[in-house]
């Protein structure tokens, strides 16, 4: 065991154990590296690298079934500095916002008394990062202000409302999962509530589809897509056809836009909200293990599933879109295209019993590298994901899945044909974006990865109650340099947990007892008696288990041999003040008394002999005496020994005295035998005082009951204070110097635990009793504190100890240990102030002046020529000590460090377009530049951020496969519409020529038709289709007019005319697919100034915006107004990607 610097000031803390069920889904991992998960009215916050637990915060009266870290997305300075907030909500409607860092509760919420069912903070606001929408039951989202709890507005709707998901896209549109359907809301805003009621639509679940029997046969998931109907539509489906309560999540996705998954138990659909449409099904095979949650992910098209058995798998989408039929299978006329999503990754399995299933799952949102599995029994297993490179031979021909490769960028810098393998920062630097590398390319430089789970942290929680709690004997003047404060947990599968309460961990699990653990005593600070009792059988007889554990070695005995079946149960044992003499009291049975050192049975009292229902050892004893006298024997045979020899000195004569009476205080221990007492009480209440000395046991004294007193049942004594407590709730005290008696009726129930606590002249008294637990001083004869079940908590007490002279241990049923002061009030405790086993990486537990001196230390060291660095793991330290690390790398990099989302976005954006324009200076052909920019674009998870022509061929691709989908008339349109904006006027004049007859809109798409096939650029003509257009969008038809502009190139002016009626990110879509370079920044120029006005305020998107263009001037300028640290010193970019900045603007 390491050893710890010896602290009698324990913390406050609370041990914990198995969830409740309606913690599920009560977790999440924020942006701060840290892991919160709910446990019973607690909330836990743990470490992901160490997994230690930081802080668990108490203050909720019931259990706990949502927590939601606060977004990070905001740029931090002094005034806003890096914080650890929470936001958790319990079954009985109540959020608590939490300062994690010093355990304070910031703001308390109500609003209803039923369980929140979804909360999310807001992201999209730079003026507030306190607003935290909620879903009080049944039908009510309510927006808060989480700093002062303040209601901003409240809206109600028709459904009940399960949960939601904002469009990480668009802030202003929410999806709403109610119990009839979805309700899309496009009105979304801070300041207001929403208007409308939203636009409702209903899903028919694939277990109602023809198709779904078909699932699994040997055509294949891949087949059934394209058989699956309409899942999304207006008209609400029959009663029979539809079960709704089948869909467990609703997500948007956010790798890209206008995507969502909805997760059944055995299928996740991909939807295309443009047509409403199924493109993607991950189908499971009837053998196989269904899904209980599933994570997105935004760096690359990604899914994390966790199932019911405990494994998570991790999901890719296949690069290519086309999927032909395998070689056993009749080749289909038209090749089907879908999303696939192919399993790239799965874990261990876990073992799962009635009590034992997997709660939760959260995902590293900074890296989306890392997957988190909470258990129902109290584990947290972090699972990391790990990249190896393979050669091109060992791959599996016969794997459908296509390779995964290398990245073709790190930190935004390409990676070169001699890069070693990167180490594992993220998802995004372990595997490439894939589907826009060519072949050509891929065998140039790139190399194929495989990915595994690797189990990286473990984090065990305490077993079912019951439990029976020992500390360890307290701390003395004699073994302060001995000591550790050592909690002893016995527990109902027969093992004894130890933990360290310096830190909170278990130090050893010992499996000791094949049956429930009812109690323990320390007989040495390294070594225990526990005792255990199996189930009575017919007799009422059991069979009683009694172990001498050493803990260093783990070694344990049986104490009393073969003693033990078949005879009444151990009631309790209990160990003389010196540790020589353990009493064992049973049922209906008289006591036994052992000698603890040698193992053997002093005495068994006859069967006449009343049997005990409390005892108690007293303190005093004549081991004073003993070494006195033996130390006064052994100098007076030292000094007949000193007389005889005469040449011996007096120094050497004392000297000589010194050595023998150390080595007598050495053999003391082991060869006196002190004179120790015990009292006991009969049934009748007589108290009954004897004698061990040695061999012997004497009867000495006895004392008629007290008439006042009901049946005794525990016994405490300490100095000259004797405590008895009885059945009903009554405390006896006893001044033995006295001789003065008091009884004080608690009008509690029966008094089943009173103990003192330790430390010379520590007359404080702990009693338990069925209700609660009380603090008595018994000097004063008054009580300190009450905890009472159901009026100040809601758990109900187990057992008691003390765990210093000023800290009570109390266990509670609901799983958990708690060390609480005196006034046994829950108390959180100051993270900084914890003692840690390892290390822990949070610059958010430092002040803002010290967490913001760090950064800029971590980013630039201009005052020493190479960089130094003690405080990092051994891969990110490598990164950042290396020389050829650029500065931007190390900005990117830090960010992650820090995990700092705006900064993250803002370095991954500034990279890329630093370096491709710094690139693209000397003189290139248009279509090198354009294949470079197809090689290694920027993610499409940035949307309109991203290079035109890749988000050009992405919506190409798009619209492909929304036209394969297309099933009704309004699908058709709408691939129509999307074609002719696209500029794909033949393929659009086909759809348009596909509608029936019989079909209201006959006569209108045939003469579109004719209008696209025709349109010529002749003057006379675009006037007249231009005049048609601005009378059309003048008169409300925007989507129409906008067409027709398009169809005679002037999307320019159609961009204008959507940012005039507000459809800003409509046209910023139009300028990137349709536009020229210079013209499409002239549309999103416009749309910085939107994003800038005090009515919108999204400076952060705006200067996204800028870097994409390439306008780095404006964008240094604007974060100088904002105070941001990221520009204040030119000099930190590299001088040739400044030059080039400028000549950009």
């Amino acid at each position: 065991m390491q050893r710890f610097t010896v602290n009698i000031k324990l913390p406050a803390r609370t041990l914990t154990g198995a969830l409740s069920a309606p913690n599920r889904g009560a977790a999440d991992w924020g942006w701060q590296g840290l892991i919160a998960y709910g446990c019973h009215s607690l909330v836990l916050v743990v470490d992901a690298n160490s997994a230690q637990t930081l802080q668990v915060l108490e203050r909720h009266k019931a259990s706990v079934v949502k927590v939601k870290w606060a977004k990070e997305n905001y740029h931090h300075n002094v005034g806003s500095p890096y914080s650890l907030r929470l936001a958790s909500a319990d079954a009985t409607g109540k959020i608590i916002v939490w300062d994690v860092a010093t355990g304070a509760a910031r703001c308390e919420i109500q609003e209803h008394s039923k369980p929140i069912q979804d909360m999310q903070w807001l992201w999209n606001q730079d003026a507030s990062r306190d607003l935290l929408l909620a879903i009080h039951p049944p039908n009510y989202i309510v927006l808060w202000n989480a700093d002062t709890g303040t209601k901003l507005w409240k809206k109600s709707y028709a459904e009940n409302i399960l949960s939601f998901s904002f469009d990480p896209f668009d802030p202003s549109h929410l999806a709403l999962l109610t119990s009839e359907g979805i309700v899309f809301i496009s009105d979304f805003s801070p300041s207001k509530a929403p208007a409308s009621s939203g636009k409702k639509v209903y899903i028919s679940s694939p277990h109602s589809s023809p198709s779904h029997n078909k699932l699994a046969a040997a055509t294949g998931a891949k087949k059934a897509l394209d058989k699956v109907k309409i899942l999304i539509s207006n008209e609400k489906p029959s009663a029979e056809s539809v079960t709704l309560n089948d869909c467990l999540q609703l997500s948007y996705l956010p790798s890209k836009r206008n995507y969502m998954l909805l997760l059944y138990p055995r299928e996740i659909l991909i939807l295309d909200l443009e047509v409403n449409q199924t493109v993607g099904v991950i189908a499971i095979e009837r053998t196989g293990v269904p899904f209980i949650q599933v994570i997105p992910c935004f760096q690359r098209d990604g899914l994390f599933c966790l199932h019911e058995n405990g494994c998570i798998t991790l999901r890719v989408r296949r690069p290519n879109c086309s999927i032909t039929a395998t070689p056993n299978e009749e080749p289909d006329p038209e090749p089907v295209q879908e999303l696939v999503y192919d399993l790239r990754s799965q874990c261990d399995a876990i073992r799962v019993t009635k009590t034992v299933r997997p709660f939760s799952m959260v995902c590293c949102p900074v890296n989306e590298n890392a997957a988190a599995l909470i258990v129902s029994d109290g584990r947290v297993m972090i699972w990391e994901l790990k990249s190896s490179i393979s050669g091109r031979n060992m791959r599996n021909s016969s794997s459908s899945a296509s390779p995964l490769y290398s990245p073709v960028s790190f930190c935004g810098i390409p990676v070169g044909a001699f890069q070693n393998k990167l180490p594992d920062l993220s998802l995004d630097n372990m595997i490439g974006q894939g589907a826009s590398a060519g072949e050509e390319l891929r065998n140039s430089f790139l190399q194929e990865v495989h990915l595994k789970f690797l189990l990286t942290g473990l984090l065990s929680g305490l077993p079912l109650p019951p439990f029976a709690i020992r500390m360890c004997p307290p701390l003395t003047t004699k073994n302060i340099k001995q000591y550790e404060p050592i909690l002893a947990v016995g527990t109902s599968n027969g093992s004894v947990l130890v933990f360290h309460l310096t830190n909170g961990l278990l130090h050893k699990e010992l499996s000791i007892h094949s049956c429930e653990v009812k109690g323990i005593e320390w007989i040495s600070l390294t070594g225990f008696i526990s005792f255990a009792t199996s189930t009575p059988n017919n007799l009422g007889l059991v069979r009683n288990e009694l172990q001498l554990v050493d803990l260093p070695t783990g070694r344990s005995i049986a104490f009393r041999g073969e003693r033990g079946n078949d005879e009444p149960a151990i009631e309790m044992i209990k160990v003389s003040h010196l540790k020589q003499y353990l009493a064992v009291v049973f049922k209906d049975k008289p006591l036994e008394i052992w000698d603890v050192r040698t193992c053997t049975l002093l005495r068994e009292m006859s069967k006449n002999f009343p049997a005990a229902t409390a005892l108690e050892w007293s303190p005093s004893h004549n081991l004073k005496s003993l070494r006195k006298k033996q130390l006064a024997a052994r100098e007076a045979m030292a000094r007949q020994t000193v007389a005889s020899d005469t040449e011996v000195s007096s120094v050497e004569s004392s000297v000589i005295s010194l050595l023998q009476e150390a080595e007598s205080k050495s053999e003391l221990s082991q060869n006196i035998s002190a004179r120790e007492h015990f009292v006991f009480t009969g049934a009748d209440g007589q108290v009954y005082h004897l004698t061990v000395e040695g061999n012997s046991v004497k009867d000495s004294a006895r004392i008629p009951p007290d008439g006042s007193m009901g049946s005794i049942t525990c016994i405490a004594w300490k100095g000259d204070v004797l405590v008895l407590g009885d059945v009903d709730g009554n405390l006896n005290f006893w001044d033995l110097r006295a001789r003065v008696s008091r009884g004080i009726p608690t009008h509690r129930s029966w008094v089943k635990k009173i103990r003192f606590a330790p430390g010379k002249g520590n007359q404080k008294l702990l009693a338990m009793y069925n209700d609660g637990a009380e603090i008595w001083d018994s000097k004063e004869i008054q009580m300190v504190s009450s905890l009472r079940s159901g009026r100040n908590v809601n758990f109900r007490i187990l057992d008691v100890d003390w765990c210093t002279s000023d800290k009570v241990l109390l266990a509670s049923d609901d799983g958990c240990i708690r060390v609480l002061d005196l006034s046994m009030k829950a108390s959180c405790f100051r993270m900084d102030e914890q003692e840690l086993i390892e290390p822990v990486w949070c610059p958010y537990l430092l002040s803002p002046k010290a967490s913001l001196a760090l950064k800029a230390f971590l980013l630039h060291q201009p005052w020493d020529e190479k960089y130094s660095l003690d405080i990092m793991d051994i891969d990110i330290k490598k990164l950042l000590l290396d020389p050829d690390f650029t500065l931007l790398q190390r900005c990117l990099l830090v960010a992650r460090l820090y995990g700092d989302e705006s900064e993250l976005h803002f370095w991954t954006i500034a990279a890329h377009y630093l370096h491709s324009l710094c690139q693209e200076k000397p003189a290139k052909s248009d279509t090198v530049v354009l294949q470079e920019q197809l090689v290694n674009p920027l993610d499409i998870c940035y949307d309109v951020l991203c290079e035109n022509s890749y988000f050009q061929k992405f919506q190409l691709e798009r619209v492909n496969l929304q036209e394969v989908k297309r099933s009704t008339y309004e699908h058709t349109r709408k691939c129509a519409d999307q074609l002719l904006l696209l500029g794909q006027t033949d393929r659009a004049v086909q759809l348009l020529l596909e509608t029936s007859s019989e079909n209201a809109h006959y006569y209108c798409d045939s003469l579109k038709a004719c209008l696209v096939t025709t349109v010529t650029s002749s003057g006379p003509s675009q006037s007249t289709i231009k005049l048609v257009a601005t009378n059309m969008i003048a008169n409300g038809k925007l989507a129409e007019g906008v067409q027709l502009l398009c169809l005679i190139d002037k999307a320019a002016d159609a961009c204008r005319y959507l940012q005039t009626y507000g459809e800003w990110n409509r046209a910023a879509w139009l300028a990137k697919v349709r536009l020229s370079s210079e013209e499409c920044a002239d549309v999103l120029r416009r749309w910085v100034d939107h994003l800038c006005s005090p009515q919108v305020n999204q400076k952060s998107k705006a200067i996204l915006v800028l870097l994409s263009l390439g306008c780095f001037t404006k964008v240094a300028e604007m974060l100088h107004r904002m105070n941001s640290c990221r520009v204040q010193n030119p000099s930190w970019v590299p001088e040739p990607l400044w030059s080039w900045a400028g000549d950009s603007d």
